[in-house]
């Protein structure tokens, strides 16, 4: 079990260092979810912060990491789950074992995002799921769960900003 969580700014009033304090209270909301690690990544241009709390499982190292940033650069996602076909997708991304940073599923379905994009890596992936990736190139933030819908997702939006997490209680910060 992982938690994610993070905040979309609509109408900017928050400042880039505001915005990352509160994806880090967010963040210390789910702690009971991720105990092993926990990090928070800001758009540099302030709009959106996403934060993870880790429950290392596979990979333990460092690799694993979240939130990730994909290879190229243009996404960065934070995801909670079990991707149960990781070898099948990282062989079809045509990546080789060499061009991945660690072993984490994780990684495998961020750069199968960068390649075939949000809702194609969906379609192919069998898991347990739910992941927010934001496209820096586009400006999108994006949120997927799995076909069942396994893992929470939870979300708000107002007029000046769109909230998510793994639990309610993360929303309850903003």
């Amino acid at each position: 079990m992982c938690g994610i969580s993070g905040i979309l700014e609509t109408s900017e009033r928050l400042s880039p260092v505001a915005l990352g304090e509160i994806a880090e209270k967010m963040a210390a909301e789910l702690q009971h979810r991720g105990p092993n690690d926990s990090g928070v990544w800001k758009a540099p241009e302030g709009r959106v912060a996403l934060s993870h709390r880790r429950l290392s499982v596979i990979d333990l190292s460092h690799a694993g990491h979240q939130p990730m940033t994909s290879a190229n650069g243009q996404w960065t996602m934070v995801y909670n789950g079990e991707l149960y076909n990781t070898e099948k997708l990282r062989s079809e991304t045509g990546l080789s074992l060499r061009s991945f940073r660690g072993h984490s599923d994780t990684e495998v379905l961020l750069e199968a995002i960068a390649k075939w994009g949000v809702r194609e890596t969906m379609c192919r992936a069998n898991g347990m799921i739910a992941l927010a990736a934001w496209n820096n190139r586009d400006k999108e933030l994006w949120l997927a769960r799995d076909k069942f819908g396994e893992k929470p997702l939870y979300y708000s939006q107002d007029k000046s900003r769109f909230i998510f997490g793994s639990e309610l209680k993360a929303l309850r910060i903003v």
